[in-house]
């Protein structure tokens, strides 16, 4: 049976070297990226080698009121596994999961899949293997992606009318952001909107992206110095996600997130497998927010899913 050991700081190069050469990870499961808010949550992540004493699989985790979270801190983030996990294997892998919570006094693990299309290499062992232990399903969000790797749906057309607008008022797009100024504008919109405020502030921003340049990175629709709209993308191997995507209530009037959307898509990253927007439920996926998802989905983005699962370990 696999052996599971729980992380320490000593074991971070270990940790981010095999996230580099794994099938389903990325930057922001390294530590780097991970512990930029670890005083926010009590680290309970491990690594689980093979009776060979090999690394095959890292799980970011946290620990909070008796249950293992796979890390609340991120979007997502099951097994991270390495290239020679196979399905057996991870059958064993999970069995081990559930025997090391409930020794640890963990009434459940609350497990976060990471969606398909991040994966470098098909890495779905865990939902077979979750299946296998009787975890329940407990939660879906629907997010909204673009498949660049098949037949695209255009943009529909009001999104073109906003194209429209936005030639008409002179407006540019340029790679760079000033996250000062985006965030301040970004939290006007969303306090006045939703009454909530960004996860990240604009220092944690600037700190993540200059740990990972080529990962995080900002892009501003402009009409002279005035900024109307702003975009923060999440780079992958296969995934270009906009983790932040902001607009000022003159910038959506004059189709400010039409043009910068449409210079994304159809120029800066057409390189990638897919293009992600996000999720547009809430409420545990019980509520679809309709005005967000034909936003998204009149770029073309159709639905893809996240999933939740619970394994009980008592």
């Amino acid at each position: 049976m696999p052996t599971f050991k729980r992380y320490t700081p000593d074991n971070i190069h270990q940790w981010n070297d095999f996230v580099k050469t794994s099938k389903n990870g990325f930057f922001m499961f390294d530590r780097a990226y991970m512990d930029y808010h670890a005083d926010r949550f009590a680290d309970h992540s491990l690594m689980v080698f093979d009776e060979g004493g090999s690394l095959v699989a890292v799980l970011p985790a946290n620990e909070r009121d008796g249950v293992l979270y796979t890390h609340q801190g991120l979007t997502f983030g099951g097994f991270i596994v390495g290239r020679k996990m196979r399905t057996p294997l991870m059958l064993e892998v999970m069995e081990g999961l559930k025997a090391y919570a409930k020794t640890e006094g963990f009434t459940k693990v609350v497990y976060k899949a990471i969606p398909h299309f991040y994966h470098q290499q098909p890495a779905q062992e865990d939902l077979y293997a979750l299946f296998r232990q009787g975890a329940k399903q407990v939660r879906v969000d629907v997010s909204s992606t673009i498949d660049y790797t098949t037949k695209r749906y255009k943009f529909s057309s009001s999104r073109k009318s906003g194209l429209v607008k936005a030639k008409k008022e002179g407006l540019t797009v340029q790679a760079g952001l000033d996250f000062t100024a985006f965030f301040g504008m970004m939290n006007e919109v969303l306090a006045e909107k939703y009454d909530t405020q960004a996860t990240h502030t604009a220092g944690e921003m600037t700190k993540l992206h200059t740990s990972f340049p080529n990962n995080i990175k900002g892009f501003a629709c402009t009409r002279g110095n005035e900024l109307l709209a702003g975009a923060i993308v999440y780079e992958t191997e296969t995934v270009a996600h906009t983790q932040y995507l902001a607009a000022t209530e003159e910038g959506r009037s004059v189709g400010a997130l039409d043009l910068l959307l449409k210079h994304l898509i159809d120029e800066v990253y057409t390189d990638k497998n897919y293009f992600d927007f996000g999720i547009s439920t809430e409420q545990a996926g019980q509520y679809l927010n309709e005005g967000l998802i034909d936003q998204k989905e009149g770029t073309g983005a159709r639905a893809t899913i996240h999933q939740v699962y619970e394994l009980e370990c008592k």
